[in-house]
């Protein structure tokens, strides 16, 4: 999570635009809080009843809740606890057909349909074995289905070629992948196994570099810009895909029989940053940063579980494997600090330790960008920012200095009109949408234990 700064040693002022915005208001009243202690959630889906489904990716779980948030039943877990196993790597959670839901299992590549009660009646194959792990969340966006019945998400960018690392051959000049800025929004039609391309959008194209390591082998690393500037997409509740512009903060709107428009810029107070100001944003993003991976190193060298949702670059999701065979070095590209909330790098994954004395992967040095290569205005946005509410309109989560308050949300109509600005509580995120009104948050208390919390937009 990269913490705001002093805006003094930050911000140079622009001409503000406030006067044809709406002025930012508190969200409305929490209506419950749940009391079980959860380890992170990234996905809370509305059930008949006022009831709630919720994905805790660090512990492992998916929890029904009932409406007042203060029971529970396991609908799947890692533990012998239900016969119904969470599987050990990140798994997503999305509303399916009338009043039911999907658990994706990236491991067994198999989609679990959960019943408005919490029983699993049945499974189904997932897309693409390449895509799976696009359906989990997060950075990549919140993935869902259409009311044709098409399932809509981004998929991974690939490699279009290796390259030769500085341009020379040699042992030491190893080939590194190079991967497009851009990546498809896709529908993928479950009945006909078929696949169309919504539309494409620009994401952090990652600056990769290979090193031999002392015993021989490739340890893969790369550069880390805190801001770049990416676009974003959602798709809304009557199925329009909407393409949201970092440049200019602009949508692209892509209806579902595929009619395209576009509205005009959204009103947006730019913060531009100064040569002092990128400096200090880039000292403050890079205790952050190592701070995670120290963190995610104890927690390998300890023997448990990692798991890292991170939020903000728009790059490749890619699984931190902490576990090697013995004698080999192999590993992933590292894990990147940040959180959906406040914006990181865009990576994801979940890894496990190896067991005593077994040989351990170690995380590779953090390393950012040079201050010229930052931008000279804040992004509006960051990847993972927008998303649909179920009532048509479109929320983008802003990078609006804040102070110690929450993140301020524009609310948007399908015209590109801001209709509305909302500042969540201090240390909330949000994880979910009600359908009256309301929008679910995951709450971190000082025990560094997660609440989820039902409240009202008005």
């Amino acid at each position: 999570m990269i913490r705001y700064i002093p805006l003094a040693a930050l911000l140079v002022s622009t001409p503000a635009l406030s006067q044809s915005l709406p002025p930012v208001r508190p969200l409305g009243g929490t209506v419950a809080r749940s009391t079980e202690p959860m380890g992170t959630v990234t996905t809370a889906i509305p059930m008949p009843g006022g009831k709630v489904l919720v994905n805790d990716i660090l512990k492992r779980r998916v929890l029904l809740f009932d409406s007042t948030l203060s029971t529970f039943t396991v609908v799947a877990d890692s533990t012998s606890s239900t016969a119904n196993a969470y599987g050990n790597r990140n798994g997503g959670l999305l509303s399916y057909r009338g009043d039911s839901a999907l658990f994706v299992d990236p491991s067994s590549m198999s989609m679990l349909v959960i019943n408005p009660e919490g029983k699993i009646t049945r499974v189904m194959a997932a897309p693409r074995p390449q895509d799976v792990i696009n359906l989990v969340g997060g950075p990549n966006g919140a993935p869902g289905f259409d009311p044709k019945g098409r399932l809509i998400y981004r998929t991974n960018p690939m490699p279009t070629r290796m390259v030769q690392q500085g341009g020379r051959g040699g042992a030491a000049s190893p080939m590194v992948p190079d991967f497009p800025d851009t990546v498809p929004v896709v529908r993928f039609d479950l009945g006909t196994r078929t696949l169309d391309t919504a539309g494409f959008f620009k994401i952090n194209r990652p600056q990769i570099s290979v090193t031999t390591t002392a015993n021989g082998g490739m340890m893969m690393s790369s550069k880390q810009n805190p801001i770049p500037i990416v676009d974003d997409w959602a798709m809304l509740s009557d199925g329009t895909v909407a393409l949201v512009r970092g440049a200019d903060y602009h949508i692209d709107w892509v209806a579902p029989d595929g009619t395209r428009s576009s509205s005009g810029k959204v009103p947006y107070e730019w913060q531009r940053l100064d040569d002092e100001g990128k400096a200090a944003l880039l000292d403050s993003a890079r205790k952050e940063v190592e701070a995670a991976r120290e963190r995610m190193q104890a927690q390998m060298a300890a023997g448990g579980p990692v798991t890292v949702m991170a939020g903000g670059g728009g790059g490749a999701s890619f699984e931190v494997g902490t576990r090697v065979a013995a004698g080999g070095g192999g590993g992933a590209p590292p894990a990147r600090g940040g959180d959906a909330g406040r914006g990181g790098d865009g990576r994801g994954g979940d890894g496990r330790g190896a067991g005593p004395g077994g040989p351990r992967m170690e995380l590779p040095p953090i390393n950012m960008v040079n201050a010229d290569e930052l931008p000279d205005y804040r992004p509006a946005f960051t990847a993972g920012s927008a998303r649909g509410d179920h009532e048509g309109n479109l929320w983008v989560r802003t990078t609006s200095p804040v102070g110690n308050a929450g993140p301020i949300y524009f609310i948007l109509n399908t015209k590109g009109e801001v209709i509305d600005r909302v500042q969540l509580p201090e240390s909330r995120q949000l994880v979910g949408f009600g359908k009256s009104g309301e929008v679910f948050m995951a709450l971190r208390d000082t025990d560094g234990n997660v609440r989820l919390e039902r409240a009202k937009v008005r």
